[in-house]
């Protein structure tokens, strides 16, 4: 029996990329024939990660697919052609209304996600949802299969390389260091971390920085929004550092002494738990899967005003014993994103599943 991936895109550092090359690991780990197939590859890609899906093998109906929808693609509906077993693993798509300002065929792209997304919903066998917010959004598309929430694996153990030395050098000692990591994208909301950074450096530490760590590839009109706002406010010490190298990124999170996070929509957020990791204090506006990724740790915020955002994070980093009680529930949480723990419970899902199919097969 083969099991194979399938996704659009796989990309170095990508949240949704990373997710399959850990169970690409833990299926090869019990012995499955397994491979990742996908329509366009980051050249920056280690050799053998992936394949095209052109190189796809003909499968059977005992064979199945882990299928990753986040986007629009032709896979979308050519999925449903095949004859192997179906398994979707949801990440959730960004909704096209807070993209479409900036870039319309990447809003559109996300329609046609959605589109993707129904059509699917009575032609897949199961679902993994990464969060619980994500498996009530397939079952308001239609879906009507089993769905088990699974989170996104995170291999921590490549969280233990060296950090970049040059950021350390530069950023740790005087100031408060406020950051944010994840994509330049309408949908995180920049600029309201960027309008709480302006009150808490002017009324609570005038040398504090903001980092907003992450790609604005392809929101180049977001950007340029958010650059020209950070001018009109006469606000120094923002920094958008562009796509930089995971070792830069882990320094980030080094000198961070707190991770700011006023995103609209999210169907997981890996840099919660990446926070989590580097025993960073989160505060975040409660929105999407937030308050399920933190599940009850960090600062949940339940509005953004600037001034009340600016006063917990003065909060945050004046009060000692409100900082490493917040970090200790967080490690706490940490646990249930175990490596070890969560393989298990995937491969317990899938051979679950593949078991109670079986009979089904002719």
């Amino acid at each position: 029996m083969k099991i194979v991936q399938l996704l659009p895109t796989i990309s170095l550092g990508d949240a949704v990329s990373n997710d399959a090359i850990a169970l690409k690991r833990a299926l090869r780990s019990i012995g499955y024939e397994t491979d990742i197939y996908a329509e366009s590859m980051d050249v920056r890609m280690p050799e053998g990660v992936a394949k095209h899906v052109g190189e796809m093998p003909a499968l059977r109906r005992s064979d199945a697919i882990l299928y990753h929808l986040s986007t629009g693609t032709r896979l979308n509906y050519e999925l449903a052609q095949s004859r192997a077993r179906k398994i979707l693993i949801y990440h959730n798509i960004t909704p096209p209304e807070y993209l479409r300002p900036y870039n319309a065929e990447v809003a559109k792209l996300c329609q046609e996600g959605l589109d993707g997304a129904r059509f699917l919903a009575d032609k897949v066998d199961y679902c993994l949802a990464v969060s619980e917010w994500n498996r009530q959004d397939l079952l308001e598309l239609g879906y009507r299969c089993q769905i088990d929430v699974l989170p996104i694996l995170i291999p921590f153990k490549d969280y233990r390389r060296r950090e970049n030395s040059d950021v350390i050098c530069r950023y740790q000692g005087t100031g408060t260091n406020i950051l944010f990591t994840g994509r330049i994208a309408p949908n995180k909301c920049h600029e309201d971390l960027i309008a709480s950074f302006y009150h808490f450096k002017k009324y609570y530490d005038p040398k504090a920085r903001l980092f907003l760590v992450g790609s604005y590839c392809g929101m180049e009109a977001y950007y340029a929004k958010l650059v020209a706002y950070v001018k009109a406010l006469g606000v120094e010490d923002v920094f958008f550092t562009g796509q930089v190298s995971f070792e830069e990124i882990l320094a980030y999170y080094r000198v961070a002494d707190v991770f700011l996070c006023a995103s609209e929509h999210e169907g997981f957020c890996v840099p919660l738990v990446e926070a989590m990791y580097m025993g960073v204090p989160i505060v975040a506006y409660d929105s999407s899967a937030i308050a399920g990724t933190l599940g009850g740790s960090g600062i949940l915020m339940k509005e953004k005003k600037p001034e009340a955002v600016a006063g917990m994070l003065s909060r945050l980093t004046c009060d000692q014993k409100l900082r490493q009680d917040v970090v200790q529930i967080q490690y706490l949480r940490l646990k249930d994103f175990d490596e070890d723990k969560i393989q298990k419970k995937f491969l317990l899902y899938l051979t679950e599943f593949l078991n109670k199919d079986a009979g089904t097969i002719k």
